[in-house]
């Protein structure tokens, strides 16, 4: 520990939600700040969310979005988010869709309704990418995920240990712990996930054994995890500076490896 009290991260998850998700009539509303084409997994619409209930110390999000979420986009019904996604997806022929910028588990209702609309258009894979809090923290929203033929989940794992998620996140470090649940919750109820790590602040050794622990929740999410690096934005790079920390692997935006991108 480095003095600093960890928050209690499904807390803070549940206190976000209370600023960017609100019910109108039968319908759960989210907030939203930006709907975009992006060049990951090999083109993909994607929607911008407010609010995470992580603080992660290299996390690209602007600090307004990051530390004020409640000031950062408006509110939308899943059927209008679906909509633009699908006129994204269709302008520039993707198959795939996502919800990015913050934690998409935030909401369950709108996020249950923003995926059986999307499961009704066909065609469309959704990529959840989630940092696991949440669904870890509750096995039934894995069991509520498993109704939907479009999901995929990856799982945002932050660190290699509890000792790394503590660090990058400043949250408390048995959150880890939850995330690694999320990914056993998904595989019991029959999602299609995968494990993706923010390796560029672990030493090597770090690695395998995370990959033991993920072996030992099931074989094939060790064997199925995703290594990822450290991309230097400019606002990054400020922010891991302030905090004084020191990857050991990163790339420039525009040097990203083909292969990860």
């Amino acid at each position: 520990m480095d003095g600093h009290r960890p928050y209690d991260p499904v807390r803070r998850h549940l206190a976000v939600e209370g600023l960017v998700a609100k019910r109108e009539g039968s319908a759960e509303l989210r907030k939203y700040y930006r709907f975009r084409a992006d060049r990951w997994y090999g083109g993909i619409a994607t929607a911008d969310a407010s609010g995470c209930g992580l603080l992660c110390k290299f996390c690209w999000a602007s600090d307004r979005a990051l530390y004020r979420p409640a000031e950062v986009g408006d509110f939308y019904a899943p059927e209008g988010v679906a909509s633009r996604l699908a006129r994204i997806a269709e302008g520039r022929g993707f198959r795939q869709v996502r919800v990015s910028g913050g934690e998409p588990t935030i909401g369950r209702a709108h996020l249950l309704r923003l995926l059986e609309r999307i499961d009704s258009l066909k065609g469309y894979a959704f990529i959840l990418e989630t940092n696991g809090i949440l669904i870890g923290h509750d096995a039934s929203y894995a069991e509520a995920l498993s109704k939907y033929g479009c999901l995929h989940a990856r799982v945002s794992l932050k660190g290699c240990d509890e000792e790394d998620f503590y660090a990058l996140t400043g949250a408390a470090p048995d959150g880890f712990r939850l995330q690694l649940e999320a990914l056993g919750n998904l595989v019991d109820a029959g999602v299609e996930c995968h494990p993706a790590v923010m390796a560029s602040f672990s030493p090597p050794g770090k690695l395998g054994a995370l990959i033991d622990r993920l072996r030992a929740i099931d074989p094939g999410l060790a064997g199925g995890i995703e290594i990822e690096e450290l991309i230097l934005y400019d606002r990054v790079a400020d922010r891991i500076r302030k905090y004084g920390l020191r990857p050991f692997t990163s790339h420039r935006p525009g040097e990203v490896p083909k292969e990860s991108i």
